[in-house]
């Protein structure tokens, strides 16, 4: 603030009158300070453990759900003993409701069953699925009935070229859950002589005495890094 002088003679010869101005003493100037914002205090919420453990039996039962919809029922061993196995394919199978839940239940058997074309369809000969023993009489089905296999056009046509031109097998490998519904594995396949059949247990047997051998050499080569050697 700058301080006039009163009175005031401007150069038209008016006096103007002013009023007095008082000076700014520092005492009563007020300093400005930053406001601080107020933190609220954070509710407290109990840990609801009701809602917990809905969460992780909702999380297991999701778990075993989707094991359910993805395993493998049943495995042909047989198949990979006596055959050679070329091409696989994977189709579907045309089943009844009783023989999805015995299926679900495992009770079925690959042992002695094979695949053949028929009217130009695939059908699945001789699997055999323990009837559900809580089906009705109406709702019961055959056991060893031939099953038909879904794939398509072209895929049965390249199998038929392939089982008349090279004189070879149709064999199911396995049957297993596949998002929920049923697929059988099934593959073009090559019978194996007897040498042939003896040289594939050598090999399996030297690969499973390969895989001991690298076990026993981890296992000892972790005992002797706890053990300090």
């Amino acid at each position: 603030r700058i301080a006039i002088p009163n009175p005031v003679h401007f150069s038209s010869g008016v006096t103007y009158s002013m009023p007095p101005v008082s000076p700014i003493v520092p005492s009563e100037v007020t300093p400005l300070r930053a406001s601080t914002p107020k933190v609220q205090p954070r509710a407290y919420h109990p840990l609801n453990w009701d809602s917990v453990k809905k969460s992780s039996q909702k999380s297991s039962q999701a778990k075993n759900q989707s094991q359910a919809n993805n395993r493998i029922v049943a495995r042909n061993k047989k198949a990979t003993h006596e055959y050679d196995i070329l091409e696989t394919f994977e189709c579907g199978i045309v089943l009844h409701g009783s023989e999805v839940k015995s299926l679900r239940n495992s009770q079925v058997s690959l042992v002695d069953s094979y695949a053949r074309i028929r009217s130009g369809e695939i059908w699945l000969v001789g699997m055999h699925i323990a009837p559900y023993t809580q089906a009705g009489a109406y709702g019961a089905h055959d056991s060893v009935r031939d099953r038909k296999l879904l794939l398509h056009r072209k895929q049965i046509d390249h199998i038929s070229g392939e089982l008349a031109e090279k004189s070879l097998t149709l064999v199911p490998l396995s049957i297993y859950f596949k998002d929920g519904k049923a697929k059988v594995s099934i593959a073009l396949a090559k019978g194996r002589r007897l040498w042939d059949k003896r040289r594939a247990l050598r090999e399996r047997d030297e690969t499973r005495e390969a895989a001991r051998e690298v076990s026993a050499k981890r296992i000892g080569r972790n005992f002797g890094i706890l053990s300090g050697r």
